[in-house]
């Protein structure tokens, strides 16, 4: 089952369960998956799909961070709990000792150091780590390591 179904499958049970959140959070993530599909003229891969709700996700965070500086309660409360839905559908999250150890085995597969190799390094880790870690953080580490 793909990724995408199982979203779909979610939001018939969402449905017939009369769960308004629930149902108006994995509408928006069905609308964006089908937006990109457009923009892209091509049926998404799961791959593709995760990076649609990562996306998503961090922009709901953006999002939290205005609504709090702006005394915004209730709307940060509803995008904490779209958060919530989104990442049901998002792999577990690694930790820290499993990002270090991929950014020491992508820099040794690059097999150049310091910040020159920052891209070459990143485009490995974003397909290994896509939905799995803070891209921002992993890229901060990644800097971090190779400046060393």
């Amino acid at each position: 089952m793909t990724l995408k179904s199982r979203i779909t499958d979610d939001m018939k049970a969402a449905m017939r369960a009369k769960d308004a959140r629930r149902l108006s959070a994995i509408r928006l993530l069905l609308a964006s998956i089908k937006q990109r599909e457009v923009d892209e003229r091509r049926e998404l891969s799961d791959n593709d799909v995760l990076a649609v709700i990562d996306k998503m996700v961090k922009q709901r965070r953006d999002s939290i961070a205005q609504f709090d500086a702006g005394n915004r309660r209730d709307l940060a409360d509803a995008e904490r709990a779209e958060i919530g839905v989104l990442e049901t559908y998002l792999p577990k999250r690694l930790s820290d000792a499993e990002i270090d150890a991929a950014i020491a085995a992508a820099i040794a597969h690059a097999g150049v150091a310091g910040p020159p190799a920052m891209g070459k390094v990143m485009a490995e880790l974003k397909t290994q780590l896509a939905g799995r870690a803070d891209m921002s953080a992993v890229s901060a580490k990644v800097k971090a390591k190779l400046a060393s």
